[in-house]
């Protein structure tokens, strides 16, 4: 299995407009992030997208990737889903319609805010995706097996995803002790720091080392990461040896 990070920043992204804060006017690439979200290439060759920000055209252009076979949704924030207009040079490539999985309440969202997508009256050229609700613990995609984490964000239920013995977890401020459990076991966990203060609806980076000590993966890499963290490289120096900052086109 190989993941690329997609992107590794908030919804503002970093730089972040009009800030002159060392992060934001920083040359290191490491601290030029974009927003969320990850493609995960699965040894037989089936490729994952989990979330598609406004970012979605120009992380693939960057990363030299040009297919996708799913979509995963975390939730329904623009921050996630904003980039779907720009599947469809994939749709050209391949010739079919691309499936997007995400909960009833985020597919409603979705078909709302992109309603020429999925409307009656359709013509050439349109994104050609369908949806598939996302309503059990398991669900399965051309025979990979997804385990479905339920979190919160703030009070939003949030979904994370455990392939194999990878799970990604974004934009989460609590998991409960059931949700834990199924996360025993992993290689790797991608999981969300936004910095150093608390936040209503997010792990700061205290709760995420916290978190990550209690679920134990092997390694852990902190990810959805605002300009307030730090520069990247300062802040690596205080983590775990095991636990590692995300970048953008970091290849795991």
């Amino acid at each position: 299995m190989k993941l690329t990070v997609l992107g590794s920043g908030t919804s503002q992204g970093i730089p972040v407009i009009g800030c002159s804060c060392p992060v934001c006017q920083s040359k290191d690439t490491k601290n030029q992030r974009l927003r969320v979200s990850v493609h995960i290439t699965m040894d037989d060759g089936f490729k994952f997208l989990i979330d598609i920000g406004p970012d979605f055209r120009q992380q693939m252009l960057s990363n030299d990737l040009d297919d996708i076979d799913a979509i995963l949704l975390t939730h329904e924030h623009n921050d996630h889903i904003a980039g779907l207009d720009d599947v469809r040079p994939i749709n050209f490539i391949k010739r079919k319609a691309l499936p997007v999985y995400g909960e009833p309440r985020v597919i409603e969202q979705l078909k709302n805010r992109f309603a020429y997508i999925f409307s009656d009256d359709q013509y050439p050229g349109l994104p050609n995706v369908y949806c598939e609700h996302i309503e059990d613990d398991i669900i399965t995609i051309a025979e990979h097996q997804i385990q479905v984490i339920r979190v919160l964000h703030g009070k939003l239920p949030v979904l994370g995803f455990r392939i194999n013995k990878l799970a990604y977890i974004t934009d989460a401020s609590y998991i409960s002790e059931e949700e834990i459990k199924k996360l025993s076991g992993l290689d790797v966990l991608i999981l969300n720091a936004l910095h150093h203060r608390p936040h209503h609806s997010h792990f700061n980076l205290e709760q995420a080392l916290e978190m990550a000590e209690k679920i134990s993966a092997k390694k852990t890499y902190l990810t959805h990461i605002s300009h307030f963290m730090g520069l990247h490289e300062e802040v690596e120096k205080d983590l775990p040896d095991s636990i590692k900052l995300c970048y953008d086109n970091m290849v795991i």
